[in-house]
């Protein structure tokens, strides 16, 4: 009598596979189409904004009122001590669980600060629009911890890539910037596929990508690496310079002005002055999160970027987050890099445009600490031309900017100087 063969055990296993692919994937599909949606809303929110802002140049002076409305509004939902993106970083790293309140509030707050005038970008509130959205969705669903951990994942990416519309970097960078030097390579079809699926919405929905045409790109030769080798050192200056800024400036108001609602009215009145004292009300150049900055420095070739331009925008915009009003510090770190290597190139016998796009990326990723999306974040920005040489500037920036960061709750997994784990938290 014939005994047939048991089952293959691979089989089982195989299948199981699978179907975990399978509901992961549905996930991050669901994801992708409802915070890239949100993200959607809130482009068109801060562009309305903004354009009201343009038309109005007065809104300006509402700039005490608006930062005193939003640590109204965040006092008023008990999240007056909300930490931002950190908590974001805590979130993934550990399944900490995020209030939903957290979405609207930075959606609100942020188009308030982008409405009068306040120097802040958009992407580091998208990240937490993202994360509360797809953090909450976990909780309710009573998904376990990793699971969980990828759902956040997933809900930052979409936001990103919905807002500005670089699906690769948006993936990586919600998967570089917990652990920098370890990727949860679990999550990286989800971070993926809701990114793409959040990029293709917005992208029917009429969200133009973020795209800069650059001009004066060198060719690779000893002479290049030398030139572009310099400017990431530099950039990595620059960086450090930015983030001790930014810091100090909130430590500062912390200590002079404990009060929340009067820290937010005096760096209200501050910032007015200063941009009545730059251009009047008629030329807000560094108000705004510093889109037409970077515009400026890269497809104008720093046609009218003064000299000084990344110190004044990195002023305004470390009084702007430190008196307590909302958005990110991204595209600010994009413009301050965008204006420094346009007006530096030149003395390195680089074109002006060349030296914006390198001092954009560069310069992120010294705040950032993410030096594969800032690669990603080149291509995606710039195009292919001059990919190596970004590379060498960010791989230099990223050394050279030591354990600085914009994030005080991301890890450092292992060192910039030697393999050895130390996990460190940035500074």
């Amino acid at each position: 009598m014939a005994v047939s063969a048991p089952p293959h055990p691979a089989a089982p296993s195989l299948m199981l596979d699978l179907l975990d692919f399978l509901r992961r994937a549905v996930f991050a599909v669901c994801i992708g189409l409802l915070v890239g949606a949100v993200g959607v809303a809130f482009h068109y929110g801060i562009d309305l904004a903004t354009q009201l802002r343009t038309a109005r140049p007065w809104l300006i002076l509402f700039l005490p009122l608006g930062g005193l409305s939003i640590i109204l509004l965040y006092q008023v939902c008990g999240m007056e001590k909300d930490r931002g993106t950190n908590l974001v970083l805590v979130a993934v790293r550990e399944h900490e669980p995020m209030h939903l309140r957290t979405a609207p509030l930075i959606f609100l707050s942020t188009v308030i600060t982008h409405l009068v005038g306040g120097s802040a970008g958009r992407e580091g509130a998208a990240l937490q629009l993202g994360a509360a959205i797809s953090n909450k969705i976990a909780q309710a669903l009573k998904l376990e911890p990793a699971d969980g951990r990828i759902l956040t994942v997933c809900g930052m990416a979409a936001a990103f890539s919905a807002l500005f519309g670089t699906p690769l970097a948006a993936a990586v960078f919600a998967l570089e910037v917990v652990h920098v030097g370890i990727i949860q390579y679990s999550a990286l079809v989800p971070a993926f596929l809701s990114s793409l699926i959040a990029f293709l919405l917005a992208g029917w929905l009429q969200v133009p990508p973020a795209a800069y045409v650059v001009s004066g790109l060198p060719a690779l030769s000893p002479v290049s690496l030398v030139q572009v080798g310099a400017m990431g050192v530099l950039c990595a200056l620059l960086s450090v310079f930015f983030c001790k800024v930014v810091h100090g400036a909130g430590k500062l108001y912390a200590r002079y002005l404990p009060d929340l609602r009067l820290r937010a009215v005096a760096g209200g009145c501050i910032m007015v002055a200063l941009s009545l004292l730059d251009g009047g009300l008629a030329d807000q150049v560094y108000n705004g999160a510093g889109g037409g900055l970077v515009e400026a420095a890269v497809t104008g070739s720093g046609l009218g970027i003064m000299p000084w331009a990344f110190l004044v925008k990195a002023l305004f915009t470390a009084l702007t987050l430190g008196a307590g009003f909302r958005g990110g510090e991204i595209v600010p770190t994009f413009a301050c890099g965008a204006t420094f290597g346009c007006v530096v190139a030149p003395f390195l016998g680089l074109s002006p445009s060349f030296g914006g796009a390198v001092g954009t990326v560069a310069a992120f990723c010294g705040v950032t600490n993410c030096p594969l999306t800032s690669i990603l974040l080149a291509y995606e920005l710039f195009g292919g031309g001059g990919l190596p040489l970004f590379a060498l500037a960010i791989a230099v920036s990223y050394r050279l900017s030591g354990y600085t960061g914009l994030y005080s709750e991301q890890e450092i997994v292992y060192s910039k100087t030697d393999p050895k784990e130390i996990n460190k938290k940035a500074e």
